[in-house]
């Protein structure tokens, strides 16, 4: 795994949890040569989140803190990660969630798989080995019923389409950096798994902790609008892909 990759995080509020989240990381690091890191933030943060981003770059030259103030939802905070990570020569990109989330430690999986030839590699905690710690049963039951609901109306097969913990090729980046999502909040993942069913993908298992503690309902809004626009679209033999 020499190939030169970038991991790209959103880091909202995350000053209490902080060096819990970054030692695991650098160790993973460690491990595998040629990463970079890019930290997302932006106005959401009231602490002292920025500052402790900024302190571990200048320190840790494998990290980049990315400030971000114009960013108006978390869909903005992913693609200005992604941007950022395409203006470097990372071949490989993967998105994570901070503050336990997602697991530093399941970073390898990705990679070889992306190593392996596969374009996009998606990290499932409703598969076989998946799991879903500490989440509320509204958390899971609006995880399931929208994969539920996605492979019903988009025709999509994969066991998980709501989950966050991903990674690309760098010419599959460009090709939704280049679409104007309709998301702006909990459909991204599932749209951007749903216009990128024609690549080479797989799912695998990742445990998934500590989500944050509600949905709002400007956000199942926009998810259940975003939804039936791509369903009307396949409805009328127009789908999208990209």
């Amino acid at each position: 795994m020499n190939q030169p990759w970038a991991l790209i995080i959103p880091m909202a509020n995350e000053e209490k949890d902080f060096d819990l989240f970054i030692i695991p990381l650098k160790e993973e690091l460690a491990k595998l040569p040629q990463g970079k890191v890019f930290l997302i933030v932006d106005n959401v943060s009231v602490d002292k989140t920025l500052q402790l981003c900024k302190l571990l770059s200048s320190a840790d030259p494998r990290f980049e803190t990315v400030w971000a103030p114009e960013n108006k939802n978390v869909v903005d905070a992913y693609l200005r990660g992604y941007k950022e990570a395409m203006k470097t020569n990372a071949k490989f990109i993967i998105e994570m969630d901070a503050g336990f989330s997602h697991d530093p430690a399941e970073l390898p999986k990705f990679l070889n798989l992306l190593h392996q030839g596969y374009s996009c590699v998606y990290g499932s905690r409703l598969m076989e080995g998946g799991s879903m710690n500490d989440s509320t049963p509204y958390r899971k039951f609006l995880s399931k019923t929208g994969t539920i609901l996605a492979n019903l109306l988009l025709g999509t097969k994969l066991q998980d389409m709501t989950s966050g913990y991903q990674g690309f090729h760098r010419d599959i980046v460009s090709k939704f950096l280049n679409y104007k999502l309709k998301s702006v909040a909990h459909f991204y993942q599932t749209e951007i798994r749903y216009l990128l069913r024609k690549y080479k993908s797989i799912e695998i298992p990742i445990n998934y902790k500590a989500p944050s503690p509600r949905v709002s309902k400007n956000a199942i809004k926009n998810s259940i609008k975003s939804l039936l626009y791509y369903f009307m679209r396949r409805l009328t033999l127009r789908p999208i892909s990209i």
